[in-house]
């Protein structure tokens, strides 16, 4: 069973744990999650399109990310996302942490922390070993490409993260 640390509204953990996905979060408590973005020197993105298997948001485009688990700091928790999606080792690219955001569904015990990262890292095709019961299939896209999956409504987060997409 997965467990993730619950953290305060100033992002401080609280020393106790919730179930994966059980939300039953109360108002000013939060797990954390974590996204990465991972580019290429010629300024292009690797982004992932999900299974048509999800139950959420499925088909559509994303980066790398998932939720930090109990005990796990933000950015051992990124390049194990990322690793487990993209089999990639991001640990020695250029870049690092970028920001944080804080996303709040009131009534549905699903609040969280979101730790951003960007990778810049030369990769090409052969180096990718994608999880397929996660992703459907990946492109390199430009930041333009991008807008327009999220002006199509079918890349996530994007409204959050578009500052992770300027060089």
């Amino acid at each position: 069973m997965e467990l993730w640390d619950i953290y305060d509204k100033n992002k401080k953990p609280t020393g106790r744990t919730m179930k994966r996905n059980d939300w039953h979060l109360k108002d000013g408590e939060y797990h954390l999650t974590v996204l990465g973005v991972v580019a290429r020197e010629d300024g292009t993105f690797l982004i992932t399109k999900r299974v048509m298997t999800k139950a959420w948001a499925p088909g559509w485009w994303e980066v790398s990310g998932g939720a930090a688990q109990a005990g796990e700091a933000s950015y051992d928790a990124v390049l194990r996302e990322v690793k487990e999606e993209t089999g990639l080792d991001v640990s020695n690219a250029q870049g690092g942490y970028l920001f944080t955001y804080k996303r709040e569904n009131p009534g549905e015990g699903d609040n969280y922390f979101v730790d951003v990262y960007r990778f810049v890292m030369d990769i090409s095709d052969e180096d990718l070993k994608l999880q397929t019961e996660e992703t459907d299939g990946y492109m390199f896209a430009t930041k333009e490409q991008i807008e327009a999956f999220a002006a199509e409504g079918k890349f996530l987060h994007y409204d959050s993260i578009k500052q992770a997409f300027e060089f």
